[in-house]
């Protein structure tokens, strides 16, 4: 077991695309079925005494661009201690659809998100998680997978830059290909199964010093 960093009373919120979501506005009220769900249940039966409070608010299909329009109602509004951004995946897949009108190219990505972890530091006194885009698949000559590692780099500079706390996703899902193919992980590569959200549950919750589960 490593060392938590939550404080008791804590609010956590998450944002981010539909990996965060995953039915957290439907069948799945309020935490999705997903990472989130996974992660809040661990730390409440881990630690319940600390009595956190945890907030969803992914959005299916969202890129950057997208939270820059509802960061005030969404994050400044709620004064989170603690922010988790999970964001990027459609940033990158908007490009591989050709459909450049919804993409978002990793200049304006980079800008968008650092202006916005900016603002986060000028109007709360969140502390910060950072969580890399990712694709389940292996072969960096793989057109989406390609992009998405431009993409990495910027979340690392900006996780060094605003003293966040990273988590490997692509990583974790690297380390979980050497087991088994991208279809027992998701159907397309993105949408995580149960096992799946298990992946980055894990990573999420050692990065913040739960340790193993």
């Amino acid at each position: 077991m490593g060392t938590l960093v939550f404080q008791p009373g804590q609010r956590l919120l998450f944002i981010g695309d539909s990996i965060t979501d995953a039915g957290r506005r439907k069948e799945a009220a309020p935490y999705g079925s997903g990472y989130v769900h996974l992660a809040r249940a661990f730390l409440v039966a881990r630690y319940p005494e600390l009595g956190l409070d945890i907030v969803n608010q992914g959005i299916g299909g969202n890129t950057i661009r997208d939270l820059d329009g509802r960061w005030e109602e969404d994050v400044v509004r709620m004064q989170p201690d603690w922010l988790s951004i999970k964001i990027g995946i459609n940033d990158v897949w908007r490009q591989v659809q050709g459909r450049p009108e919804h993409a978002v190219l990793l200049d304006e990505y980079a800008a968008t998100y650092e202006r916005l972890l900016r603002r986060t530091r000028e109007a709360t006194r969140a502390r910060l998680v950072l969580m890399e885009p990712y694709i389940i698949e292996s072969n960096r000559a793989d057109p989406f997978r390609a992009i998405i590692d431009r993409y990495l780099p910027v979340v690392h500079r900006l996780a060094r830059d605003f003293d966040a706390i990273l988590i490997p996703t692509q990583a974790a899902f690297d380390e979980a290909l050497r087991g088994q193919p991208a279809a027992y992980w998701a159907s397309d590569r993105v949408h995580p199964n149960a096992p799946g959200h298990a992946v980055i549950a894990r990573a999420w919750l050692r990065g913040v010093g739960y340790g193993d589960i």
